[in-house]
């Protein structure tokens, strides 16, 4: 009678990533990073965010422009020992 709803698919191995320790850090970025090779924090160290966005872009065409602010918030997390907690948000990496 009704029709059934599609469940949506669960990225269980992104979500589960250390990625995901960044703070707001998106499944999609991180899903992203992962198929790039990236599975760890440190990974990013000393990467340039627009490289890697391009790059991510290259594989995964459902990436947005506005997605670029993740991968800044990454890599600044990744290489700050104390990271400022107001930058620790996509927002503040326009």
């Amino acid at each position: 009678m009704f029709p059934q709803k599609k469940k949506k698919k669960v990225d269980y191995e992104a979500l589960n990533s250390a990625l995901m320790r960044i703070p707001r850090m998106d499944v999609v970025v991180a899903r992203s990073l992962i198929d790039m090779g990236i599975r760890e924090i440190y990974d990013l160290q000393g990467r340039a965010p627009e490289i890697l966005f391009e790059e991510a872009r290259k594989k995964n065409q459902a990436l947005v422009d506005t997605h670029i602010r993740f991968f800044r918030m990454a890599v600044y997390y990744a290489e700050c020992e104390s990271p400022e907690q107001s930058k620790l948000h996509p927002d503040e990496w326009n």
